[in-house]
């Protein structure tokens, strides 16, 4: 269906809707990213299943949704 629309200009609706896909890429590159440093830190090497694969314990989920909201409120 067709998007909703939330201001008069439909420029300004295009325009946000990039920026929230931006914001949500970037927010996807930052886990992957904390990912890719904790297999290194925990093993000193690693490879694509190993990232695909990993599931973050619990320190490292709270870390990550705590980093994750200070994302959020920055933008």
């Amino acid at each position: 269906g067709k998007r909703p629309d939330f201001f008069d200009n439909p420029a300004l609706d295009r325009l946000y809707s990039t920026v929230f896909a931006l914001a949500a890429e970037v927010s996807a590159l930052r886990e992957r990213q904390d990912t890719i440093e904790r297999l290194l830190d925990a093993r000193g090497t690693l490879s694509r299943a190993d990232i695909e694969n990993y599931v973050p314990d619990r320190t490292a989920g709270d870390e990550r949704g705590l980093a994750t909201q200070a994302y959020i409120a920055r933008i």
